[in-house]
């Protein structure tokens, strides 16, 4: 078991009526426990939510009226209990026996294009074992050949650009990883939450590969223990999983991230393959926007 304080504040500056729509709480499902949790809005206004059903994202929803300034501020602790697991045994799934529900991740998406990195896939990774250890030889790959550099990419950056300019930050790293999984018919997905010891401290993005019949977190950056990653959302790349859509005039004007390691931690284990979804979970969070996991 292992315990983490985290918070995020959010402060805006709006120009009129304004909708936010916020991903930022921590999600609740088998591997991962609320223990405590609160919200304070300013001004203090109304606050909706609402959790998705299919995968346990919690999206809440402000309606600022007028021009002013505008934070919401987000604090928990929280649980986690990673399931272990021995990389050696994790194989692929067949298709004939894939999960319905996880099928949809095996296609192309937005940010994800599987489909023009086909051939580069089969390149590098095709003659790698299937299973775990090819997902990790991705993994590899990416860090061994793309250049983790803040503001060398957009929220319009696609994997197809990640592999041409060679650069990006932790969702282009993830996408990638996305696409390339894809283009071998390994089903994979984005995912964002808070991280320990990212400084300065920010969202992060990795992603989760289906094997052996349940979801496995990889992170080709490698900023972040995999036990140290609390999840707030799943989609198909990061158009699914942005930490604020906003519909309105409306602008940022700071973020502040912490998560710290509370008094109830574990110890480190050395077996690396760690699911924090088990089963068949569920497929997408229907939220795109503006402000993504960078």
């Amino acid at each position: 078991m292992k315990h983490f304080r985290l918070g995020s504040k959010l402060q805006y500056r709006t120009f009129g009526f304004s909708t936010f729509v916020f991903n930022i709480s921590v999600m609740r499902n088998e591997h991962q426990k609320v223990v405590l949790e609160s919200i304070r809005l300013s001004p203090d206004l109304e606050i909706e939510e609402f959790v998705d059903p299919s995968d346990g994202s919690r999206y809440l929803r402000v309606n600022v009226p007028e021009a002013g300034s505008f934070e919401i501020d987000y604090n928990a602790e929280t649980e986690l209990s990673p399931c272990y697991s021995s990389p050696a045994s994790i194989e692929e799934v067949p298709h004939a026996v894939l999960p319905l529900d996880v099928v949809p991740y095996l296609y192309p998406s937005r940010y994800c294009e599987s489909d023009r990195l086909g051939r580069l896939a089969l390149l590098q990774f095709g003659y790698l074992h299937s299973g775990y250890s090819r997902v990790q030889g991705i993994c590899n790959w990416i860090y061994d050949n793309v250049a983790y550099l803040s503001g060398s990419t957009s929220s319009n950056t696609s994997a197809f650009d990640t592999v041409t300019e060679r650069a990006g930050v932790c969702r282009d790293f993830a996408h990638l990883g996305i696409a390339f999984c894809r283009a071998l018919s390994v089903p994979a997905r984005f995912v964002g939450g808070y991280a320990v010891g990212l400084d300065p401290p920010d969202f992060h993005a990795v992603f989760e590969a289906y094997l052996g019949g349940r979801w496995y977190l990889f992170d080709p950056t490698r900023l972040v223990p995999l036990d140290h990653f609390v999840r707030v959302g799943t989609g198909h790349d990061a158009a699914d999983v942005s930490f604020a859509t906003i519909f309105g005039p409306a602008e940022m004007s700071q973020m502040t991230l912490r998560i710290e390691v509370g008094n109830g931690a574990g110890t480190d284990s050395a077996v690396t393959a760690i699911s924090t979804i088990s089963g068949r979970t569920g497929v997408r969070a229907d939220v795109s926007g503006k402000d993504d996991t960078e």
